[in-house]
Parts: C-alpha cells; sequence; structure tokens
C-alpha cells in the first residue's frame, strides 16, 4: 500500500474518533451543568485543559464559560481539535483516498461533514438542541464505524483505520478520565461527597461505561473507576484494552509471525502494553493520576511519531498540511 494512502485511512480512523469523542464528553458536561448546584459554577475549564489546547483558548482572550467553551471545542476552524476541524479533515483524508473507500462510507461522512457545517452558521442553541447535535454526530461516526465493520475487507487499509482509531481512543479516554482531576485540584474538600459522586458518574457515562461498571464493581468507587478505564481486559474504551487491539493492528501490518519487536513502533507500542498489562491501580494512584495520565499520552504520541516515521515518511505534501498539528 502506498504510504500516502495508508496515512490518510489512518487519519481518517483518527478524526472520527476525536469527533466522536468530543461530542461524547461535551454532551455528559452539558448534563451535568444541569445538575450542579445553582450556586456552583459551571466545569468548563477543565474540558479545554483536558484536550490540550488551554494555551490556544486564553490566546483568544475567552471567559471559561459554557458558550465560549462548547463554540471553541465544537464549530472553532482555528483549534484544529474542534468537532468541525476533525469531521472536515477525515472528510479532506477520505476523499483523497476516495477509491479506497466503499460508496457508503463516503456518502455518510459527506453527510456528516455537511451536517456540521450547517449547524456551525447556528447562531443561538438551546440545550436541547446541544444535546440532539452532540447525540447526531455520535450516532452518525458510529453508524460508519458499523458500515466498515460490514463491507471493508479485512487488508492493510482496515488495520491501518482500526490503528488510528484504537490509539486515538486510549488517548481520548485518558484525557476524558484527567479532566475529573482537574475538577477536583482545586476543591479537595469535596471528595467523597454527593457533587464528588456526581461527577464519577458524569465521567463513566462520558466513555458510555456507567451501566458496564455497575455490573462489574456495583458503588462507584474513585480507585475502581481507575482500574475500570485505565486498565480493565475487556472494556472496548478502556486504555490497556485499546493498546492492545493497536498492537494487534500494527502486527498484522508488519507481518505476524516473528518474536520481538521488527520497527521502532512495536517496539514502543509492546512497551506501553506490558506496562499497562503489568501495572495495577495501586501503581496508577501511588504515582499520581494526572502524573501517571501524562506519562500515558506521552507515550501514545511517541508511539504515533514512531508509526509517522516507520510507514509515512514519504507522504503527498498536500496529505501533510492536512494533518499537522
Amino acid at each position: 500500500m502506498l504510504s500516502r494512502v495508508a496515512n490518510s485511512i489512518y487519519w481518517l480512523g483518527r478524526y472520527l474518533e476525536r469527533a466522536e469523542n468530543y461530542a461524547r464528553f461535551i454532551d455528559v458536561n452539558i448534563n451535568l451543568s444541569m445538575d450542579l448546584p445553582p450556586d456552583m459554577n459551571e466545569q468548563w475549564e477543565p474540558l479545554v485543559l483536558a484536550t490540550g489546547d488551554h494555551e490556544l483558548f486564553v490566546k483568544k482572550n475567552l471567559k471559561f464559560d459554557r458558550k465560549n467553551v462548547i463554540h471553541f471545542l465544537t464549530f472553532d476552524s482555528d483549534n484544529l481539535n474542534s468537532i468541525i476541524s476533525s469531521i472536515t479533515f477525515a472528510r479532506e483524508n477520505a476523499r483523497i483516498i476516495r477509491e479506497n473507500l466503499t460508496k457508503e462510507t463516503w456518502e455518510k461522512l459527506n453527510e456528516l461533514y455537511h451536517f456540521v457545517q450547517k449547524k456551525s452558521t447556528k447562531k443561538e442553541w438551546k440545550a436541547e438542541d446541544l444535546r440532539e447535535f452532540f447525540e447526531s454526530v455520535k450516532n452518525q461516526v458510529l453508524l460508519l464505524y458499523g458500515l466498515a465493520e460490514s463491507t471493508v475487507a479485512r487488508t492493510e487499509g482496515w488495520h491501518f483505520r482500526q490503528l488510528g482509531m484504537y490509539l486515538e481512543r486510549a488517548d481520548k479516554t485518558s484525557r476524558i478520565l484527567d479532566v475529573k482531576y482537574h475538577i477536583i485540584l482545586p476543591s479537595p474538600t469535596m471528595i467523597g461527597t454527593p457533587l464528588d459522586f456526581l461527577h464519577w458518574t458524569a465521567l463513566l457515562k462520558s466513555v458510555t461505561a456507567f451501566n458496564t461498571y455497575r455490573r462489574i464493581y456495583g458503588n462507584i468507587d474513585s480507585s475502581n473507576v481507575v482500574e475500570f478505564l485505565v486498565l480493565n481486559k475487556y472494556f472496548p474504551r478502556s486504555m490497556f484494552f485499546c493498546l492492545v487491539e493497536a498492537e494487534k493492528c500494527l502486527q498484522k501490518i508488519t507481518g505476524e509471525g516473528a518474536s520481538g519487536y521488527r520497527n521502532s513502533a512495536e517496539k514502543a507500542m509492546g512497551e506501553l502494553r506490558s506496562k499497562l498489562e503489568f501495572d495495577d491501580v495501586s501503581d496508577v494512584i501511588n504515582s499520581g493520576l494526572h502524573e501517571y495520565l501524562d506519562d500515558m499520552q506521552l507515550k501514545i504520541n511517541k508511539i504515533s511519531n514512531e508509526i509517522d516515521q516507520n510507514f509515512f515518511q514519504i507522504k503527498h505534501n498536500f496529505v501533510s498540511q492536512i494533518n499537522e498539528q
């Protein structure tokens, strides 16, 4: 497979997953803000902190309120990680390798692009409208995943898309969990309170994990939530599960059968997967939740860079510009 084609397929998977994750945790935060006490400030700044775009937001001299943060994370084209940017980049990558996509996949992605573009022109939003919009974004991305699952051959292209999706999902799970750290940092006295319970519940719902968690663990407990989202072997959005699946995709691409690793991307992936496999929740808590997650994010970024160097070095300049971050 040509490196430019593989690159576009890989980033198509990452951008779709990014848009779906943003829609998911913004929607949950809207619902959470409705349940907070009326005299409590809404927790919008932690969302910007967790996405890694705090510096850009500050440069815009905006107040960290509901309207500004939602617009910044959803419709601001200056923010290369916003939903509208992610969908636009996903569509552009898909257009470049359109002959490698099924007709249904291209049509649905194009439909999602125009849906988001049209909604971005709306001046005022009610809470009900926003919830409906984010629900539509999530559902349309999941529909694209379903189409791919049912219609795409399991060739190199499939594995590159899955590789991008799982790496992005691992990163975003860590960032969503990190939101909780940024919320409790200014107010350690709220730990163990009903409000603390409300935040942990919202966090689980932001990764569609609430019901599954309750079936496995029962009561909401912070250490159990961390274990579930970081180390669980069976939940599809836990960091460990995502890295295991990403490693399988990488092995399919480079060729199965050989022991050890065949390139620096496999080496970095195996090291991180192995760390998570042998860590337990006490390791996470004792090292500091934020510090642990920050280290995971740096290592996931390193894996992404190694994948780029090993597979996408020979890239078309236009594709490189699209995916520049």
